[in-house]
């Protein structure tokens, strides 16, 4: 068959990109061919570059400005929106058309409404050309407090996500599975996030030095990574907390004077900078060393360079659809802190995972966790090859591959 991913970008290491790839790894293993179109593309064979698919693009601004945080529409609004959803219209059924797509993966741009002309302009063009889809939905505009306020109720009701006979809703947790069913009657599958467990470690002593000299971290500190996009729900302001708490003379005793240093891997901008630049004024208050390692990235490290460098890896999210980077972490064999977000309370806490855990604050007795952890190898050793066994089980490629095969089965008899 021959399977599209689309989506606003497919670049970088945002968890939806993230997923199209390992997607498009399994489907290419069971003999697909695949193709890709976005806003925003890495270098990938058979990609279609559409600027307006892109939720940064000015125009596609420009409406989510007139949208949101309003209760009142405008002509100038409908007019715009409509504009876009047909230019957006005719170029998906080009690129569709010339490609000879059988079978179409879009990627959360039927979920979350980043981009609303491509919404409604996908749903129209399922609608008419009555082509499978496959909705791989990663969180719905409802789930977020930004979207709450809108003028637009009824574009959202029929486009995020549309109800049509020819598409099939997948989504990452159970959480997501039973309010969709609730909001709108749709059945999803649950498919989770996924890792390449498969994939072998490789540790080399000289690349974690130099990553470390980098960022100006002697092996006497301890590294702790944020590894996550820079915005409000990740938390991060708990990570600093926590590092602040490691970093003060009572800890330091236990932890043989070692201060710990707090490495940010993402760049901000996402949605805004107004977030970033109320952590670092928290970190300066709280003393705490913040290291913005993505600027590495151009300079021959990579991320999971930076994984092998750290020595304790912050997952504090409030919220999650499901969690890439604490599957990344997992498959690094590092030792997690993590917020107990629901979504990790409900699917993935009673999996048997051995996570350092905190509910919202850092208290007393997790800094001891952590103390007690950084000082016992043997009880690290232990706590992560547990869990990476554990993920290697529920989550890996082969986990998952056979529903994935099914549905394009499924699909394939109604092509």
């Amino acid at each position: 068959m021959r399977i599209a991913f689309l989506s606003t970008r497919i670049k970088g290491l945002d968890g939806v990109s993230l997923e199209i790839y390992k997607w498009a790894f399994i489907f290419s293993e069971l003999g697909h061919e695949i193709f890709y179109c976005a806003g925003e593309l890495d270098d990938l064979p058979n990609s279609s570059l559409i600027t307006e698919m892109h939720f940064q693009h000015p125009g596609i601004v420009e409406i989510n400005n007139l949208a949101f945080n309003h209760t009142e529409s405008s002509t100038e609004l409908t007019q715009t929106i409509e504009s876009y959803t047909a230019l957006l219209y005719e170029k998906i059924a080009h690129f569709v058309q010339e490609n000879q797509v059988e079978i179409i993966v879009a990627e959360n741009i039927l979920a979350i409404p980043m981009n609303i002309p491509l919404g409604i302009a996908l749903s129209r063009f399922i609608k008419t050309e009555r082509i499978p889809v496959i909705a791989h939905h990663h969180d719905f505009f409802w789930e977020r407090e930004r979207f709450s306020m809108n003028c637009i109720p009824a574009i959202l009701e029929a486009n995020f996500p549309p109800r049509d006979i020819h598409i099939t809703h997948v989504v990452i947790n159970s959480l997501a599975q039973q309010d969709l069913l609730e909001r709108t009657g749709i059945h999803a599958e649950i498919i989770p996030n996924i890792f390449d467990f498969r994939r072998k470690t490789f540790y080399f002593e000289d690349t974690v030095i130099k990553v470390r000299k980098m960022l100006q971290i002697s092996p006497d500190e301890i590294m702790v990574l944020q590894p996550t996009r820079i915005i409000p729900r990740k938390g991060i302001e708990l990570a600093i907390e926590l590092v602040a708490e490691m970093r003060k003379s009572s800890a330091l005793e236990k932890l043989a004077n070692k201060k710990a240093k707090l490495v940010f891997s993402h760049p901000s901008g996402d949605e805004g900078n107004a977030y970033l630049e109320m952590l670092l004024k928290k970190a300066a208050v709280l003393h705490v060393p913040i290291i913005q390692g993505h600027d590495l990235f151009s300079g021959g490290v990579n991320l999971w360079d930076v994984y092998q460098a750290s020595d304790l890896v912050t997952y504090p999210s409030y919220t999650e659809g499901f969690g890439n980077a604490l599957l990344e972490a997992i498959y690094f064999r590092k030792v997690i802190v993590i917020n107990r977000y629901p979504v990790y309370e409900k699917d993935i806490k009673p999996l048997g995972f051995d996570l350092l855990e905190m509910d919202g604050q850092v208290t007393r007795d997790l800094i001891d966790q952590v103390i007690e952890i950084i000082n016992n190898d043997k009880r690290v050793l232990e706590m992560t090859e547990n869990n990476f066994n554990l993920a290697q089980r529920c989550f890996s490629y082969e986990a998952i591959q056979p529903k994935l095969d099914k549905i394009i089965g499924i699909l394939k008899q109604q092509n």
